[in-house]
C-alpha cells in the first residue's frame, strides 16, 4: 500500500461520528503508543526513587536530586532541540528517542543483576531519559499537525491529554504493585517494553512527513534559537499563555511538594489515604479532557479556558482548609476542579500553538514554552520546601495556593479577554497588537 502524505481528511461520517479521530489509523497507532508510554512513564516516577531507597539506601537529598536531573535537561538542551526538530524529520527522532530511553532503563535491571548498581548510574539514567523527552515532546507536538487536520486537533490533542491523565492516575498503582510483587528493578523492565511498544507503534505509522530542510537551511542554529524566542516573547496570545504556564508550575509544584508532608503529619491521613485523595486532582485532568473540546465550541476558543480558570482557580483554596474526617472533601474537591479547569486550558491552548505558529517555527515555539514552562518545576519544589520548613505546612500551602487563585489574571491581560475565538494562523499584524481577524466558529467542528 503506497504511503499517503498528510492526513487524510476522507474517513466515513459514520466512523467519525461513533469513533471519532481514534477512527484515523495513524492516530489511532500514536494515541496507543503514547498511552502505553506514558503509562510507564508514570512507573518510572515511582520505581526510579523505589531503587534509590530500597536497593541502594539513598538519602532525601539524593533522591531529590534524582527528581531533578530528570527535569534539568530542559534548561540543558531545550531552546537547540526546538532549532534541531525544526531541521529534520519527527518521526525516526520519536523513534530513536524511545529506544534510547527503552537500553538506559534496561541498564538498570541488568547492572543490579550483576551486582554493579549504583546511585551515578541512576542519575546517569535519568538524565538521558529526560534528554530523550525533551527531544521526543518537542518532536511529538509538532508531529501530531503532520498526523490530524487542523479542525481535528483539538478533538485528538484532548484524547491524547485524557490518556495522559489515566495514566497518571493509573501508573503509580501499577507501580507499587509492580515493585510489591517483583521489585522495583523489575519494573523498569516493564517500563522499557512501554517505550518499545511506542517505537513499534510510530513505524507502522504510514503518514509521509513533508520536507521541512529547505526551511532553515538559511540560518545557524543559534539565531534559530532566538527567533523562537524572540516569536514566544512577541506574540501577544503566546507570551501570556507561557508566562501563566510557568507562574502556575511554579505555584502547582511548590504547594505539591508539601501537600503530601501536610496530609501525612498536619491532617494526620495514613499512606492509603494520602494516595486515595491526591487521584482526585488526576481525576479531574481526565474530566478535563473529556469536555476540553465542548468548552471550545460553547464558549469559544479564547473566552472558554480563560472562564474556566476564571471559575475553577480560586477552589485552590479550599486545599489549606482540609481537616480529617469530613474535612478531606476540601482538598479532594479543590484539587479536582483545579485539574479540570488546567487541563482544559493545556489543551485548547496547545492546540491553538500547532495552528497558528508557522510549521517551519513550530518544533522552536513548542521547545521555548515548554522550556520557559519546565524551568520554573525546580524553583517552585525547592520554593515549597523551604517554606514548609520556615512556617509550617499548613501556612506554606495557603501561600502556595494563593498563587494560584488569581493565576487567570496573566491570561486576561493578553488579547483573549476581548475575543471569543483564538485565531487560526500567525499574520505579522498579531506581533504589532492590532486584533485578529475575525474567526470562523466551525473550525473546531468534526
Amino acid at each position: 500500500m503506497m504511503p499517503r502524505v498528510g492526513p487524510m481528511s476522507d474517513m466515513p461520517d459514520r466512523n467519525r461520528t461513533r469513533w471519532g479521530v481514534l477512527a484515523r489509523p495513524d492516530f489511532r497507532l500514536l494515541w496507543v503508543g503514547e498511552t502505553v508510554s506514558g503509562l510507564g512513564n508514570s512507573i518510572t516516577v515511582v520505581a526510579l526513587p523505589l531503587i534509590a531507597v530500597v536497593a541502594l539506601n539513598a538519602s532525601s537529598t539524593a533522591v531529590g536530586s534524582l527528581a531533578a536531573a530528570v527535569w534539568l535537561p530542559w534548561l540543558l538542551v531545550g531552546l537547540p532541540a526546538g532549532a534541531w526538530v525544526d531541521r529534520i524529520r519527527k518521526r525516526p527522532l520519536m523513534i530513536m528517542c524511545d529506544l534510547v530511553a527503552a537500553a538506559a532503563l534496561v541498564s538498570i535491571p541488568v547492572a543490579a543483576w550483576l551486582g554493579a548498581l549504583t546511585f551515578w548510574q541512576l542519575v546517569v539514567v535519568a538524565l538521558t531519559c529526560g534528554s530523550a523527552m525533551v527531544c521526543f515532546n518537542t518532536a511529538y507536538h509538532s508531529y501530531i499537525p503532520i498526523v490530524l487536520d487542523g479542525h481535528d486537533l483539538l478533538e485528538g490533542n484532548a484524547k491524547l491529554q485524557g490518556s495522559e491523565a489515566a495514566t497518571q492516575l493509573a501508573g503509580p498503582g501499577v507501580a507499587g504493585l509492580l515493585a510489591q510483587a517483583f521489585g522495583a528493578v523489575t519494573a523498569l523492565v516493564v517500563d522499557a517494553v512501554t517505550f518499545l511498544i511506542s517505537a513499534s507503534c510510530l513505524k507502522r505509522i504510514s503518514v509521509v512527513e513533508p520536507d521541512s530542510r529547505r526551511h532553515v537551511e538559511r540560518a545557524s542554529l543559534r539565531r534559530e534559537m532566538t527567533e523562537g524566542l524572540r516569536f514566544v516573547g512577541q506574540d501577544p496570545y503566546l507570551r501570556p499563555m507561557v508566562t501563566w504556564g510557568a507562574v502556575i508550575n511554579m505555584a502547582l509544584t511548590g504547594y505539591q511538594a508539601v501537600q503530601v508532608v501536610f496530609l501525612v503529619r498536619t491532617v494526620g491521613l495514613n499512606p492509603g489515604m494520602v494516595g486515595l485523595v491526591l487521584t482526585s486532582g488526576s481525576a479531574g485532568g481526565i474530566v478535563g479532557a473529556l469536555v476540553a473540546t465542548r468548552v471550545s465550541r460553547r464558549f469559544g476558543s479564547a473566552r472558554g479556558p480563560l472562564l474556566l480558570q476564571v471559575a475553577t482557580s480560586p477552589f485552590v483554596l479550599l486545599l489549606p482548609m482540609t481537616t480529617a474526617g469530613p474535612g478531606l472533601l476540601l482538598f479532594a474537591l479543590g484539587a479536582f476542579l483545579v485539574g479540570v479547569g488546567i487541563t482544559v486550558a493545556n489543551i485548547v491552548f496547545g492546540s491553538f500553538r500547532q495552528t497558528y505558529c508557522p510549521p517551519h517555527m513550530l518544533g522552536r515555539v513548542v521547545s521555548t514554552a515548554m522550556m520557559i514552562n519546565h524551568s520554573t518545576i525546580p524553583l517552585g519544589s525547592l520554593l515549597g520546601g523551604v517554606l514548609g520548613d520556615a512556617v509550617g505546612h499548613r501556612p506554606a500551602m495557603w501561600i502556595m495556593t494563593g498563587v494560584v487563585a488569581p493565576s487567570w489574571l496573566i491570561l486576561a491581560m493578553g488579547p483573549i479577554h476581548r475575543e471569543r475565538d483564538l485565531p487560526h494562523t500567525y499574520e505579522p499584524s498579531h506581533a504589532a497588537g492590532r486584533p485578529a481577524r475575525p474567526v470562523n466558529e466551525r473550525s473546531h467542528d468534526s
